[in-house]
């Protein structure tokens, strides 16, 4: 085939504005508001969708994928173009509203928050596209959603008239309702990988196409995120032009300002407000179970007066705060780099990884003791607190998030003791 033949409010981030400030965004009538007040928008609109979308968890689960009314639903209200730059009709958010916004949708219904996110965030590496292309996704304005992988599991061959893009994609969350996907490819010449700018490694692009062109594989059989709709997404022997591919590790965007200039930086910290999210609403059940008076069996008080329970919730409220507390300020470190032109630093992709490593797993904690605190009745299919725990231990096994990263931490903080 070618293309050229077809046609959660609770999460406080530090930031250099306050809520009440910042770039004018252009609403739909033409008026100008602070990005402050647009951000607030949003999570209003979050709040007050909640109990519906909490209402159909089960159905989500069911489904494995996100029902597309709520697609239309996030579409309508913003969330997919809160990336998007207000050249485009987006409302172009700063780091600190968009992983508040994150977290809310997260701390609903993991799924829900996950599949949000994704076609979202992965707006920013269309950002690396030449800018005719970039036009061309939002000809028709800034609700684009993404899906994609970045597992280089797919080549691209140069050929007369552009690339051909053979592959078999996992993990291509929300591919069913996608606007666009996006794959990793390792660049070839007569079948061979070239080498990339880093030895042993191959040279490695992300193809863009419009989701037409892509073949979906029913694989999403998972133990949590069920809803996420991640199954492989392929192409065969597909002509593609020059122009759709972006180099995620070096290439230039097309677009001015601080979330364009380095994108590849600010995904790792994307996860950690997911599984923020989904912490906190695993707080929440284990509060409202409480709350109800429930005395579990063989126990000597209900749930709400056991000191038991209370110091477990200590602990466990303890690793929430703490793992937020550790967004807000690399959240915060981030965005400065941004916004002066300095995130392009490998240490600090390698300390954001740090930071997400950290985060999903001290929130990983929180949902098992939540669990554990549940007692029997946390493991049937109708808990939420089984679901957030599956859902966080899933999304921990995410490549970005994998520990296997503290090694270069560790090689980052020795050389810089080496150093001094």
């Amino acid at each position: 085939m070618s293309l050229k033949n077809q046609s959660a409010d609770s999460l406080t981030l530090a930031s250099n504005s306050n809520d009440t400030t910042g770039p004018g965004d252009v609403s739909n009538d033409g008026s100008v508001f602070a990005a402050g007040e647009t951000s607030s928008r949003l999570l209003a609109d979050i709040r007050r969708m909640a109990p519906m979308i909490a209402a159909r968890a089960a159905e989500i689960e069911a489904a494995r994928r996100v029902p597309l009314d709520l697609v239309e639903t996030l579409r309508s209200i913003g969330v997919f173009r809160m990336l998007a730059p207000r050249s485009h009709g987006g409302l172009e958010l700063e780091l600190w509203a968009v992983l508040k916004i994150m977290a809310a949708l997260a701390r609903i219904d993991g799924s829900f928050g996950w599949a949000a996110t994704i076609g979202s965030g992965a707006s920013l590496f269309a950002s690396l596209l030449p800018r005719e292309t970039y036009d061309q996704i939002y000809r028709d304005g800034p609700d684009v959603i993404f899906a994609g992988s970045t597992q280089p599991t797919g080549t691209a061959e140069a050929v007369e008239g552009g690339l051909r893009v053979n592959g078999r994609w996992p993990f291509a969350s929300g591919c069913q309702h996608a606007d666009w996907i996006l794959a990793a490819c390792v660049m070839t010449k007569d079948g061979q990988p070239l080498p990339g700018p880093i030895d042993g490694v191959p040279m490695t692009q992300l193809v863009f196409l419009p989701a037409t062109y892509w073949q979906i594989e029913d694989t999403w059989h998972s133990a949590g995120l069920k809803g996420t709709g991640s199954h492989h997404v392929v192409l065969r022997d597909t002509l593609v032009p020059v122009a759709n591919f972006a180099d995620p590790s070096s290439g230039i965007s097309c677009l001015p300002g601080p979330l364009y200039n380095a994108p590849l930086r600010l995904i790792p910290l994307m996860h950690a407000p997911v599984a923020l999210g989904i912490a906190e609403g695993a707080l929440d059940d284990l509060a409202e179970m409480a709350g109800t008076g429930r005395r579990q069996f063989r126990a000597a008080r209900a749930m709400r007066d056991s000191e038991v329970l209370q110091y477990e919730l200590g602990c466990a409220q303890a690793n929430f705060r703490a793992a937020r507390s550790y967004l807000e300020i690399q959240a915060a470190s981030h965005w400065s780099h941004a916004r002066a032109g300095t995130l392009r630093d490998e240490a600090l992709m390698t300390e954001g990884t740090q930071a997400a490593v950290w985060i999903t797993n001290a929130c990983l904690r929180v949902a098992e003791m939540c669990f554990a605190l549940g007692g029997g009745s946390a493991v049937y299919e109708d808990s939420m607190l089984q679901r957030r725990l599956r859902d966080l231990h899933v999304a921990a096994q995410h490549a970005h998030v994998q520990q296997r990263h503290y090694i270069d931490a560790g090689k980052l903080f020795k050389s810089m003791t080496s150093d001094g």
